[in-house]
């Protein structure tokens, strides 16, 4: 094969992983302006010439980013009416790259207090489960992500990961076949919301100890104080990402 042959088979093989990675970009870009509120639900898209030129891409890319975009239910393609965002109700709210845009956008407030009704009504009852069930190696797990967020005081992004495999590892200890794979779903939430609450020293201790209760109490096979102290650790952040999300923020976020 002469060297011209093999650098166009070259091109041809990456070409589409190139695509791919292209429309991806531009799916996420749309994403992210219809999460953040730039563009509202029942709001039609600009025809595709425009609006590849205002995204610098071909029409080609920008199609294939609207299926993506169709397929997690963020807008809805019609023949006559062109393509319009979709109620947020309707948007596959679980889709990872929607939780992914979702919380790492200016918009993230939207998701917070849905996110909090959900760890509320999901991880004290994991905890429950935990403190009967953990095995041996889950109670290691849980313990190693206890010590890393006490070593961490310091390191706020180092406290962050280890808060989160703080909670990931409980609910590895239920050993439900669903409620495992939960958190790793929505791991991105919680990280973006661990941020929120892991920056003031003095209350970052006072986490420190309710997380250590947790623990304590389902090292002690105790499923109701397990139950609680979770119900406690969640009550707090709630009460801290208020503080941290201004009010009217979060008001907005709740009526959308």
């Amino acid at each position: 094969m002469t060297q011209q042959k093999l650098m166009t088979a070259r091109k041809r093989l990456q070409a589409p992983a190139f695509e791919r990675t292209l429309h991806a970009q531009v799916a996420r870009e749309i994403g992210l302006q219809i999460l953040e509120g730039k563009l509202m639900p029942g709001a039609v898209l600009p025809n595709e010439a425009d609006f590849g030129m205002q995204l610098g891409v071909s029409r080609t890319a920008l199609r294939e980013a609207v299926k993506v975009l169709a397929a997690k239910g963020l807008v809805e393609v019609r023949r006559k009416t062109g393509t319009r965002v979709r109620p947020q109700h309707d948007w596959n709210a679980l889709d990872p790259d929607v939780l992914n845009w979702l919380f790492s956008s200016k918009g993230f407030a939207v998701g917070i207090p849905d996110l909090l009704e959900l760890r509320l009504i999901i991880e004290p009852a994991g905890a429950r489960l935990a403190a009967e069930r953990a095995t041996a190696e889950n109670l290691a797990e849980i313990e190693s992500a206890l010590q890393g967020m006490e070593t961490a005081i310091e390191d706020s992004a180092s406290s962050v990961e280890s808060d989160l495999k703080f909670h990931l590892a409980i609910l590895e200890a239920t050993h439900n076949t669903f409620m495992r794979p939960f958190g790793a779903l929505i791991q991105e939430a919680l990280r973006a919301s661990f941020k929120l609450t892991n920056r003031d020293r003095a209350a970052f201790e006072k986490s420190l100890c309710r997380h250590r209760n947790v623990f304590e109490a389902i090292r002690e096979r105790n499923p109701e104080a397990a139950e609680v102290a979770m119900q406690i650790v969640l009550n707090r952040t709630s009460e801290d990402i208020e503080r941290a999300i201004p009010k009217k923020a979060a008001k907005k976020a709740k009526r959308r």
